[in-house]
């Protein structure tokens, strides 16, 4: 399930929610509860877009998932790769694409 908690967890959340919160004001605290979820929802999109548009071109498929260094790395390094230029008919040779004193 959600944050590895199995369903006997998440019953026994409901029923701690229901003693401390009490059974009048749970539809309105879950309402307010939602509408914060939306609201993060909408401002984690509204950043991805933002740092898409700082990081400027190639970058317009970024995913939240991919800002993990080592994902990330890799992703770059595959992009760079798959730009080799054959030089002079021989094997594919790969040009440098990425200053290795950076890593």
């Amino acid at each position: 399930m959600f944050f590895d908690i199995g369903p006997g967890e998440f019953i026994g959340l409901a029923i701690l929610g229901l003693i401390l919160v009490g059974p009048e004001r749970m539809p309105k605290l879950a309402a307010e509860a939602a509408k914060l979820v939306k609201k993060i929802r909408g401002l984690s999109q509204i950043a991805t877009t933002e740092l898409r548009e700082t990081l400027g071109p190639g970058f317009e498929d970024l995913k939240p998932t991919d800002l993990n260094p080592k994902t990330f790395i890799k992703k770059q390094l595959a992009d760079a790769l798959d730009e080799g230029e054959v030089v002079e008919n021989k094997p594919q040779t790969f040009e440098a694409k990425i200053d290795p004193d950076l890593l």
